[in-house]
């Protein structure tokens, strides 16, 4: 009976936690192949905050997919204010507190400008995007065309994208190699996590609303909860979360509850799912899309901060492809081609798929040539299950 409604739940929300079986897959197949390597403590730690800047752009492209445009500007864009930000700590000698608020009003304001065009002038996101595109990689050359790489000294930026949480009570015997914070959090998770299900749950039985049977609830109550147990112990065995994994976390809850529990999220997925029939009911499609395409604008400011204090250093190369990997992380998390759907939270998965596949092919030495074809065919099987349940539903 159980096995039963289990693969009647899969079979009709296959399209939710496809990404997750995916997900699944892959990392246990490179936990085989390179003997647990892939699964180990400092491997993860490191997948994670690699995973980091890719993240947070996806996050933003999800909802610019979403309301049925693309933004190809967001990759030299990180790179160029990532180098903005550099500067103005290494040669203008700003504080941290006043560098990361300037870069972000920065990407904020870049977003804007592209999004004028689009909203304002009617031209196609992608023309207008590519504009983007070009002047940003040249702004980047322009700015380091003197010094070339940057080194950024400053300790507080770099921590951002290689520091940790400091751990409590790290001296007690007990457990004394874990990091013990990290396993607090993890449970806090644990707690808030089974909440929130169980409240959703009782809402939509209010509303007389499908629910999931309670045997597939409880099931998933208590694999969703061994699997953040699992992580949290993993990462707790190097050093714990990382301030960037912390970041992220944050930037995924906040745009996940902008999305679900805000009039400002439901008026941009209605505009995604009909824009003339969103804009008939009173929808400003202008104003969304410029604050969609701000807000775009702003997380490729922060993924170009966290990639800078990874690297702890701005680089003339800082910013290739990360739109083409936040693009292929969208959709491959469960954003459609066509618009109107898709989850923030997909859009984590979806780059957690993607760049734990690049980490498994660099422990098991794959010729990079062999990686992007793996790399494009997992892109491409996204978009053709986005159009085969989309035709199937």
């Amino acid at each position: 009976m159980f096995l039963k409604d289990l693969g009647q739940v899969l079979r009709k929300n296959i399209r939710e936690y496809g990404m997750y079986i995916a997900l699944f897959v892959i990392m246990a197949y490179f936990t085989v192949a390179t003997d647990g390597i892939f699964i180990s403590s400092r491997n993860i730690s490191n997948l994670l905050n690699q995973t980091g800047y890719i993240a947070v752009l996806a996050v933003g492209m999800t909802l610019v997919i979403v309301i049925r445009h693309i933004d190809l500007s967001v990759g030299f864009l990180a790179g160029f204010l990532g180098a903005v930000a550099a500067i103005a700590l290494e040669f203008w000698n700003l504080p941290v507190y006043v560098v990361i608020p300037m870069t972000l009003a920065l990407g904020t304001l870049a977003g804007l400008i592209t999004a004028y065009p689009v909203a304002q002038l009617g031209i196609p996101s992608f023309v207008a995007s590519l504009a983007g595109w070009l002047i940003y990689r040249g702004a980047l050359l322009l700015v380091t065309a003197s010094t070339g790489t940057i080194i950024i000294q400053d300790e507080a930026f770099n921590a951002i994208g290689n520091g940790y949480i400091p751990d409590i009570f790290p001296n007690i015997g007990f457990l004394p190699k874990v990091h013990k914070l990290t396993l607090i959090i993890g449970l806090i998770g644990i707690i808030l996590f089974i909440i929130n299900a169980i409240n959703s749950r009782k809402k939509k039985q209010a509303y007389h609303f499908e629910v999931l049977p309670m045997n597939i609830f409880i099931f998933q109550l208590v694999f969703v909860s061994v699997l953040i147990g699992l992580i949290t112990w993993v990462l707790s065995g190097y050093n714990g979360l990382s301030w960037t994994v912390v970041i992220v976390l944050i930037v995924v809850a906040l745009y996940h509850f902008v999305t679900t529990q805000t009039v400002l999220g439901r008026h941009i997925y209605a505009i995604g799912g009909n824009p003339e029939a969103a804009e008939l009911s009173g929808i400003s499609v202008k104003d969304l899309t410029f604050i969609v395409f701000g807000s775009m604008g702003m997380l490729s400011a922060l993924s170009g901060i966290l990639f800078a204090s990874r690297l702890q250093s701005a680089t003339t190369q800082a910013g290739t492809l990360f739109e083409l990997d936040a693009i292929a992380a969208a959709y491959i998390g469960g954003v459609s081609a066509a618009g109107g759907v898709g989850k923030v939270t997909g859009s984590l998965i979806g780059a957690l798929v993607y760049m734990s596949l690049t980490s498994g092919m660099n422990l098991m030495n794959v010729d990079i040539a062999y990686q992007y074809v793996v790399r494009g065919a997992v892109l491409a099987f996204a978009v053709i299950f986005d159009v085969a349940t989309r035709k199937r539903v």
